[in-house]
Order: C-alpha cells, then sequence, then structure tokens
C-alpha cells in the first residue's frame, strides 16, 4: 500500500477523531491471534474467583469447549475459500468491475460499498461478509484516491446489521418453537412470529436509521487530505492471467483443461440449489451458502485445472480462522463452565445487569451485557445459550415484552462485533490486511451504532 501526496484540507473534527482512533489501534491492538491468546488469560484469571472454580477446572473447561468451533470452523474456511474461488471468475470479476464503475469519487466507493455489504448481511451474514470484502477490493482497483483500509471497514461495518436480519440465529431459534421453554428457563413456551422481532416497527426503524447513518459516517471518515490516504496499487489486486500449455497435452492434461468436467459438476450442484429453495423457500444458512458459492465457482471457472489454482490461493488466507477458532471455543468452555454455586462467568456478568436494571432501562442494560459477553462468546448461537436462561426470566419479571429482550440481545450480539476480530478474519483474509489496519475507523461505527441501538431500545 502507498500513501497519496497531492494538497492539504483542514481535517473535518470527525477527520480527527477518526485518525487518532486509527493511529491509537495502530499502535496497541495486537495481532488478532495475541488478541485471543489475551482473552484466554483474563478469563481465566476472572473465572475463577467470580464461579469458584480452581484452576484446574478453569483448564480443564478450556480444554473441553476447544474443539467445539471444529465444524463452524471449516464452514468459516469455507467461507474464505469458496468465495475467492467464485470471485476470481473472469465472469464474475467482470460484473463486479461494471458494478464497481458506478463509483465515481471516494466518498461514493465508502457509500456503495457500506450499502452493498449491509444488504447483503441483513440477507445472510456469511454471504454478506464475503461479496462485502470482494467489492471493496474491486472499488479499490477503479476507485483512484480512495483509503483502502477504509473500504475494508466499510465493507465489514455491513455485519452490524446481521442479527437483525434474515440469518438472525436468535429470532430464527423464536420462531422455530424448538425447545424454547428449556432454552429460556420457562419464560417463553411458544414461537414468537418473526413479525414481532426481526419486521417489529422498533426494529425496523433502528435498521432504517442504521442504513442511514452508517454509510454517511464512513464517508466522512475519508481522509480530507491525500496525503494520510492510504491507498493499494490496482495491480497487487489482479489475478494473473491464466498461462496457455507450451506442449501438447497429455490425455490426463487435456481432462484437467476440459471445461465439460465443470459443466457437469455444476449441473449436479444447482439441481440440488433449486430443489433446496423449492423445498426451503428462501431459508439460507452457512452450508447452503458455501454450496452455492463452489458450485458457482465451478461453473465459471472454465477448467477444472483453473478451478483448483483458484481453491489453493483462496485456501492461503484461512491461517488465522484455523489458529484462533479453536482458542475462541476455549474461551466460551470457560465463559459458560459453572462452579459449584452453579455460576458461570457469562452468567455473573448477566446477573449484574439484571441486578440494576428497571422496566425502562431492562433493553438498554441487556443489550449492553451482551456486548460484553459477545467479546468472549462471540456466536450467536452460543449468546442464546449463555443468555436466554438468565435475561428472559428476568424481562418477563420485569413486564417486558419477550421479543424485544431477545432482539436487544441480538443487537448485542452485533455490535461489539465491530471491535471484535474475530468475525472480521474472513474479510481480512480476502482484502490482505491485518485487524489493526481497519479496527480504528470500526471503533467510530461501534460508538455511533451503540447509540443508534441503546436509543431505539429504550423508545421503540
Amino acid at each position: 500500500m502507498t500513501t497519496e501526496t497531492v494538497g492539504y484540507q483542514q481535517p473535518t473534527l470527525l477527520q480527527r477523531f477518526s485518525s487518532l482512533c486509527t493511529t491509537l489501534v495502530q499502535r496497541y491492538l495486537p495481532d488478532p491471534f495475541l488478541f485471543a491468546a489475551i482473552l484466554t488469560f483474563v478469563v481465566f484469571l476472572i473465572a475463577m474467583p467470580v464461579t469458584q472454580q480452581s484452576p484446574v477446572q478453569m483448564v480443564d473447561a478450556f480444554a473441553g469447549g476447544f474443539w467445539n468451533l471444529l465444524k463452524f470452523g471449516m464452514q468459516m474456511a469455507m467461507v474464505v475459500v469458496t468465495g475467492h474461488a467464485m470471485a476470481s471468475a473472469p465472469v464474475f470479476k467482470r460484473g463486479l468491475a461494471y458494478l464497481a464503475m458506478t463509483a465515481k469519487t471516494p466518498g461514493h466507493a465508502i457509500l456503495i460499498v457500506t450499502v452493498v455489504s449491509a444488504l447483503a448481511c441483513w440477507i445472510n451474514w456469511g454471504f454478506g461478509l464475503v461479496v462485502g470484502a470482494i467489492f471493496a477490493r474491486e472499488l479499490a482497483a477503479k476507485v483512484k484516491g480512495v483509503d483502502y483500509r477504509l473500504l475494508i471497514a466499510s465493507a465489514y461495518t455491513g455485519f452490524l446489521f446481521w442479527h437483525a436480519g434474515l440469518s438472525g440465529s436468535i429470532p430464527l431459534a423464536l420462531a422455530s418453537g424448538s425447545n424454547l421453554e428449556v432454552v429460556t428457563a420457562g419464560a417463553v413456551t411458544q414461537a414468537i412470529s418473526t413479525s414481532d422481532t426481526l419486521f417489529s416497527t422498533g426494529n425496523l426503524l433502528i435498521l432504517a436509521v442504521m442504513l442511514l447513518v452508517i454509510p454517511l459516517l464512513n464517508k466522512a471518515m475519508h481522509p480530507s487530505s491525500a496525503s494520510e490516504v492510504v491507498t493499494i496499487d490496482p495491480a497487487l489486486l489482479q489475478e494473473p492471467s491464466p498461462s496457455q500449455p507450451s506442449r501438447a497435452l497429455t490425455p490426463a492434461e487435456k481432462l484437467e483443461h476440459n471445461p465439460w468436467v465443470n459443466r457437469l459438476l455444476a449441473l449436479l450442484g444447482f439441481s440440488y440449489i433449486i430443489s433446496y429453495f423449492a423445498e426451503h423457500g428462501f431459508a439460507l444458512n452457512l452450508n447452503i451458502v458455501n454450496f452455492i458459492f463452489l458450485f458457482t465457482a465451478i461453473l465459471l471457472h472454465d477448467s477444472p485445472k483453473r478451478l483448483i489454482k483458484a481453491v489453493a490461493e483462496g485456501t492461503q488466507n484461512t491461517a488465522g480462522i484455523l489458529l484462533q477458532f479453536p482458542f475462541y471455543a476455549g474461551i466460551m468452555g470457560m465463559m459458560v463452565a459453572k462452579g459449584p454455586e452453579g455460576i458461570s462467568l457469562a452468567g455473573a456478568v448477566s446477573d449484574w445487569f439484571v441486578s440494576i436494571s428497571t422496566p425502562d432501562s431492562f433493553p438498554l442494560f441487556t443489550f449492553l451485557s451482551a456486548g460484553i459477553v459477545n467479546f468472549f462468546v462471540p456466536s450467536g448461537g452460543g449468546q442464546w445459550a449463555v443468555q436466554a436462561p438468565i435475561m428472559m426470566p428476568a424481562g418477563e419479571a420485569l413486564g417486558v415484552p419477550a421479543a424485544k429482550t431477545a432482539m436487544a440481545i441480538a443487537w448485542g450480539d452485533a455490535w461489539t462485533n465491530m471491535i471484535q476480530p474475530f468475525w472480521a478474519l474472513p474479510a481480512l483474509s480476502i482484502a490482505g490486511l491485518n485487524a489493526k489496519d481497519i479496527m480504528g475507523f470500526c471503533l467510530i461505527a461501534l460508538l455511533a451504532s451503540g447509540l443508534i441501538i441503546g436509543v431505539g431500545l429504550v423508545l421503540l
């Protein structure tokens, strides 16, 4: 990446503040793996006195949870690999390039990538993470003078919208009605329709304000002085053109370059995709998203050889996921481990917020507690399992509607992802950046979104 030097304009207060945040994050935020290691030590030391467990018990809880995210880690690795393979296909790249050409200025590029990512994440969070990062790369190659760090950060801020969208695990769990009485400790006994959660007036108003404010906020953070803009050489974002064989191919090599292998595989895959949507409607999950990405990549690459090359290149970006996800699983194990009195550290955090709540403040404190717990349990399903047995009965006792309490947990789970590197790893892998490159901008988005969501939960 390079820093352009063309002129100087007096920065706004927001630009100065975002520059300060970026500088501090660059200086003090460790590598995401070290961040996970520090969280491990913090939870280990705090959980012992709070839950009255011994060091040996904490080690057992850490080790017991360490491999609990293996399936999910593999799914996330496939998000990166299949997303890269699909995006590197010539046809897909031309489509993104055409869309990127609609952005004429750096500010327009920031706006469009934020909106595209937000809408994609609202549809499905895995889809949004990949599409947002890929689109940001394409915009960086097409729009002169746009800050590459802010582009990727803007794509990642779309992740704020996921848990209030169609793939939100908590509202979907409520709508399913499965095992609700057990999970919520008796507070919810019947399914709660998405019309009361995702499509409630309060939730839609919060979404509308967020969709208006966050893109404009990201645009306003773009450095006014070209000397502070960090750009990237477009040549670094281009895939090398496939080389043509210089000799006659063997029969095996001819098969490797035969487009009909990919076409027949794609026919098989898309037959299932059509059948899936016919049977389940627009019910996206990680497995079907990855399936679509993979078979779209198979179709768009014109030979098995080129597909294999694209997948091999994408696999290089999965190192952070493979290394860090087991540690977060271990942290989650320590967070939910209960001591002799049945108290876990995650439960203690939630209990404290309940103890200081009133009926009017309870949704706000539920949101804040979910944001804190999300640092250590960065999983929507894990968040629900930890907080539902505490917050849902407390909300019922205070007369707060169950749907509102659940959405406060959901918003809190999405909120602090802005400063939690766990979920940024796929986007960072695609972008070729480090967490400290984008987290300064994301901190501003955290503050603004926290104010919008908090006020919305209190007033609506």
